[in-house]
């Protein structure tokens, strides 16, 4: 696939887990010069790091850590550098979660990760489309996606900011649960883009277009 050079260089932060050829390909259709970073100097010269996630919230933290990018990415999250969290990518973001007690998330969001009610009687994981509500419709990622646009879900836990103003969508399954936030030059979505056609390629292209403006 034929890049232009005015293309932003985006790490797909790759630890092992998973196959992120899907998200991929979904950044390089939007317009992204994808590079796998496996390691911290694999970074040099991103404009942003987009950070996926299968699996639970430990396995993931432990990978990350045995890879040698944990601390990496706590360093890029504490300098505000642009960052997308995707499904995993977004619940480690916080302190902690109720699928792997004792595991530590990079904390840069206040809140905790839980589980959808089990007394509400819905299939869990949440698998499929549904609609966000959009509480901040002119976010960087949301922006021009539509009144009540739908997205492609897959997760039985969801997390809980402290901080409400961060939320930038909700989605309702048995309950409303923040579908997506933003702070600074951090953004991060529960629901899966690169599974999401053309709104989630939409939003990506959001994603990538916000990074002209950060210097």
């Amino acid at each position: 696939m034929s890049r232009d050079v005015s293309s932003p260089r985006i790490g797909l932060v790759d630890y092992g887990s998973g196959n992120l050829r899907s998200v991929q390909r979904a950044l390089e259709h939007a317009g992204a010069d994808v590079v796998h970073v496996t390691r911290e100097s694999e970074a040099e010269g991103c404009a942003a790091l987009v950070v996926p996630g299968v699996g639970s919230f430990g396995d993931c933290a432990r990978q990350l850590r045995e890879v040698g990018l944990w601390d990496f990415l706590k360093e890029w999250l504490a300098a505000d550098r642009p960052y997308l969290g995707i499904c995993l990518g977004y619940q480690l973001l916080f302190e902690t979660s109720e699928e792997s007690p004792g595991v530590e998330g990079f904390g840069a969001l206040q809140g905790r990760v839980v589980h959808f009610p089990r007394e509400s009687g819905l299939k869990i994981p949440h698998m499929g489309w549904n609609q966000l509500r959009l509480t901040k419709p002119d976010d960087r990622l949301l922006k021009g996606l539509g009144e009540n646009p739908d997205f492609y879900f897959v997760h039985s836990y969801y997390p809980v900011p402290d901080d409400e103003s961060t939320i930038t969508s909700t989605c309702s399954y048995g309950v409303e649960f923040a579908a997506s936030v933003t702070r600074g030059n951090l953004s991060a979505v529960q629901f899966h883009p690169e599974k999401s056609q053309a709104l989630g390629l939409d939003m990506l292209r959001n994603f990538i277009d916000s990074l002209a403006s950060i210097s």
